[in-house]
């Protein structure tokens, strides 16, 4: 199982490229739980916390696109060292002014999430230049998504870490220090100092004017809906079974079923249409939701919550193949960006929703939630099937131009290739 990732993990530069990125996006990974902790350590309330974490997020889902954009026409290193030095000096400020002046707080974790360098959208660019085989991308994508799962579950823990080491200040600082550092090894690698995106067509709608690239924004909205639904609906149940311990057992078991589904769904290589399999996967996803309205025992919980994530992380690295198919010519960090944006959105809707529904009908509607939008999810694929099937570019060569044989340009493949 493992010798697919291995493969991609010997190819040169892969290695630093993924720990780089995934060390790079430490910051925004832990910006919520560290915020919440440093407004608590200077004396606010958990719903000015709340406010301060909500700002930083909404800034940083308008901050991802508009900065995939620059990096598609400026390049990696012109756009994602300077975002990121931004964005930690902003969370600097944050962290020494603290919470006093109000307007200064709200400031600087809004320029430190609208700056938040797009590493995620940006590594998903390289792997074609840096692997050339599409098997190989494919299987880098599931890879991918399976290190996301692992950076948000050790993130949480490093935040706590370092403010029971030290203070949650430090904490601030540190991990957005460390990130400019992940950004740093990032950038000064050969492929990211190469990489070029093709040829764009100026429009101002970007990646957005895609129909292909749209359907796919839409049914992952819902995804995200019903992944912060599950958050918000799993605090009631934790609450009568146990407390704190129990709900930090349910989201570890949602993460590790995704874990576990990435990992089992990169070690292969796949055939057909991903556009086919992509609804197949969210079907399935949905259908795992619904037993979560059982309710049983804790332990029996979080293995229906274990259940509930082993489709996510293969649905989300089947989406980076369609968008990478979708994405018009010269927008592919800025689509993929928009992918992390359009997600990011869904779970704050799905924060947002599952509240009043918990509160008026407990934890069973509160789990209701994630089936419905999961369901919604898979209708919207039903109904975009053949835009989605549709191949959106004709291929292009990716390695080189006769004037610069070191010139990585972002590489296309044909809707015919093995998928």
């Amino acid at each position: 199982m493992a010798a697919g990732y291995l493969e991609i993990l010997r190819a040169r530069h892969a290695a630093r490229l993924l720990a780089g990125t995934l060390v790079g996006r430490l910051p925004n990974a832990t910006a919520a739980i560290a915020i919440v902790l440093f407004v608590r350590a200077e004396g606010g309330t958990y719903s000015l916390a709340g406010a301060l974490a909500a700002v930083y997020g909404v800034a940083n889902a308008v901050g991802q696109p508009l900065l995939g954009r620059l990096v598609d026409l400026h390049g990696q290193p012109r756009v994602q060292l300077p975002a990121a030095v931004l964005s930690a000096l902003a969370m600097a400020v944050f962290a020494v002014t603290g919470i006093g002046p109000l307007v200064l707080a709200y400031a600087a974790v809004a320029v430190a999430g609208l700056f938040t360098p797009p590493l995620e959208g940006g590594l998903r660019a390289l792997w074609p230049s840096v692997l050339g085989k599409e098997s190989q991308v494919h299987t880098a994508y599931a890879m991918d998504a399976v290190a996301q799962e692992v950076m948000f579950t050790v993130g949480p823990l490093l935040v706590t870490l370092c403010t029971s080491l030290w203070s949650a200040q430090a904490a601030l600082l540190v991990l957005n220090l460390i990130g400019v550092l992940g950004a740093l090894s990032v950038v000064l690698s050969p492929p990211s100092r190469a990489w070029r995106s093709a040829p764009r067509e100026a429009h101002w709608l970007g990646a957005l004017r895609s129909p292909g690239l749209l359907a796919l924004l839409a049914a992952f909205l819902f995804i995200g809906v019903a992944l912060g639904s599950i958050t918000v609906a799993s605090v009631p149940y934790a609450d009568d079974h146990g407390g704190d311990v129990a709900y930090g057992w349910l989201m570890a078991g949602i993460g590790l079923g995704a874990l576990l589904g990435g990992t089992v769904y990169g070690a292969r290589q796949w055939s057909g249409e991903p556009a086919r399999r992509l609804t197949v996967l969210v079907a399935l996803l949905a259908v795992c939701y619904l037993p979560l309205m059982l309710m049983p025992g804790v332990v029996a919980m979080v293995a229906l919550m274990v259940l509930a994530g082993v489709f996510l992380a293969p649905c989300i690295a089947c989406a980076f193949v369609l968008v990478d198919r979708h994405a018009p010519r010269g927008t592919v960090t800025e689509a993929f960006s928009w992918l992390v944006t359009t997600f990011t959105v869904g779970a704050s809707v799905g924060t947002g929703l599952a509240g009043p529904v918990v509160e008026k009908g407990g934890a069973l509607w509160g789990y209701a939630v994630p089936g419905a939008a999961g369901g919604v999810s898979l209708l919207v694929l039903l109904a975009t099937r053949g835009v989605l099937a549709a191949s959106a570019q004709p291929a292009v060569v990716a390695a080189s131009s006769e004037n610069d044989p070191n010139r990585a340009v972002e590489p296309r493949f044909s809707s015919g290739d093995r998928a």
